[in-house]
């Protein structure tokens, strides 16, 4: 009775087993989304362990593990049918640039310039043109003019020619300093150009196609030497070489294991206006430094003037919890921290349109992140935002990323382009290209940061001695470290 009752339990506990398999084989197609891990964990885990454990059951003469011999050809019949749709369900693409944004349209464009195609993966749904305006110094423009676009931008920008220094006591323009004074940085650019007018350029210069909108990352599996990337509507994409440029949240930085940026404890708040009748202002930086504010602005063309606040969030009361979305608020804060400077000064707040005002947090990479961490690995890298992140004291996010592009685009293409022999494997190359890539820009982004977040804690900072130090010393310095931080050329796309 007892064997009967026994057996009769067994039977029962391996047909549920069986249902359970069929569920979870159900289950598991339907996630198809993580469908590559799981085969690969079944196939070395699951199979065998029901491969054995039958064979050691029929060894034994025993007849209830016939079910279990079942359920393991059950799951390796469906593991099959899985490996076959896997292997059959899925894009290929040589190379994969995540982040339609400045780096990785730039860098979609260097590879488009060496015969190239790249495709471009950008969650929104259509372009997205975060901020207003940015400058561009001497290596930005080169890294332009390596990609063909400069002369075309150039034709829309006001060349600056120096800084007009505001007292932080008065309010009032005391100092004057030219950018060049000393002749050391003959030919240098410095220029303000619309966001807008930059990405629109390089999205009209990619052949159709190259941006895919509406493309979210959610994770990044291995197959062997590639890359899978899994989207948010269930596709997947197997890639050569995948390029995160997905800025400040980077999913591909986070797959690679580099720390999440950090708040600097600074807010900025940006705006953009239009004098129909034009500006009147001189091709000059306006700027205020001191008291925890660091106010400015520059004109874009005759027309059209930029203008940015920096400023610690202590400034602002805290009964003031809606402010960071309330563009009339933000008004309101600047212009209280302005009241002092001339008209002119304050106009170009005042008539800014709200629907041209925005605010943000301030956030940057950790310098030693940047110099240990994988900004590279295998055939993932990180470029722009998603790898240097910075404060905007020296001007130098937006160019950083388009020197960022070149040299990568420059890189990828000796991997593809250059095969020495027949025998020459592809990935090797691939990984030797992103390994000169990550030499090149390693200690260029450890110093950009740097010197970026010194500059602004200097610049904003409270007290008798830092006033006197801006005063006596950092003001005269200032233009000089501008135009040396800029004095860098990213090199041209030629093999």
């Amino acid at each position: 009775m007892f064997i009967i009752f026994f057996l009769f339990f067994c039977c029962n506990c391996f047909c549920f087993l069986e249902i359970v398999g069929h569920v979870f084989v159900f289950c598991y197609c339907r996630f198809k989304n993580i469908v590559a891990g799981w085969v690969n964990v079944n196939s070395l885990i699951v199979v065998p362990f029901l491969t054995k454990a039958s064979s050691f059951c029929k060894t034994n003469g025993n007849t209830f593990p016939c079910l279990l011999q079942n359920l393991g050809h059950l799951y390796q019949i469906k593991l099959n049918e899985l490996k076959m749709w896997s292997s059959s369900n899925h894009e290929d693409v040589d190379i994969v640039i995540v982040g339609a944004g400045l780096a990785g349209l730039t860098a979609a464009l260097a590879l488009h310039r060496l015969g190239l195609r790249s495709l471009v993966l950008e969650s929104s749904e259509s372009l997205r043109i975060t901020g207003f305006a940015l400058t561009l110094w001497t290596n930005g423009w080169r890294a332009l003019d390596a990609v063909g676009i400069g002369n075309s931008l150039r034709q829309r920008s006001t060349q600056m020619k120096g800084f007009k220094i505001a007292s932080p006591d008065t309010g009032l323009f005391t100092s004057e300093t030219a950018l060049d004074k000393d002749g050391k940085f003959q030919g240098y650019e410095s220029r303000c150009v619309r966001r807008k007018d930059l990405l629109e350029t390089l999205v009209n210069e990619l052949p159709p196609g190259t941006i895919r909108y509406s493309s979210k990352v959610a994770t990044i599996d291995e197959v062997g030497r590639f890359k899978l990337v899994h989207l948010a509507d269930g596709s997947i994409l197997k890639t050569k070489v995948l390029i995160g440029c997905d800025g400040v949240n980077s999913v591909v930085a986070k797959w690679l294991g580099l720390g999440t940026p950090v708040s600097v404890g600074r807010s900025a708040i940006r705006g953009l206006v239009e004098f129909p009748n034009g500006s009147g202002f001189d091709p000059m930086f306006h700027v205020k430094f001191g008291g925890g504010v660091r106010f400015g602005y520059l004109p874009i063309d005759d027309k059209t003037v930029y203008w940015f606040c920096t400023f610690t969030p202590s400034q602002v009361p805290s009964y003031e919890e809606d402010w960071p979305e309330n563009p009339i608020k933000m008004k309101q804060f600047v212009l209280s921290r302005i009241n002092k400077m001339p008209e002119e000064a304050q106009g170009v707040v005042e008539k800014t349109p709200l629907d041209n005002i925005s605010c943000a947090q301030l956030k940057f990479r950790l310098p030693w992140n940047v110099l240990f961490g994988n900004i590279v690995k295998n055939n993932v890298c990180v470029a722009g935002d998603a790898l240097h992140p910075m404060t905007p004291d020296i001007g130098q996010g937006g160019c950083s990323s388009l020197e960022d592009s070149v040299v990568l685009g420059r890189c990828l293409g000796e991997a593809f382009l250059k095969k020495s022999n027949e025998e020459d494997d592809e990935f090797e190359r691939i990984e030797k290209g992103l390994d000169k890539y990550r030499r090149d820009r390693r200690w260029r982004s450890f110093g950009l940061i740097s010197v970026a977040y010194c500059v602004g804690f200097i610049q904003e900072s409270k007290g008798k001695m830092m006033s006197f130090l801006r005063k006596v010393w950092f003001s005269s310095y200032t233009a000089n470290a501008f135009l040396k931080m800029a004095n860098y050329d990213c090199g041209d796309l030629v093999l």
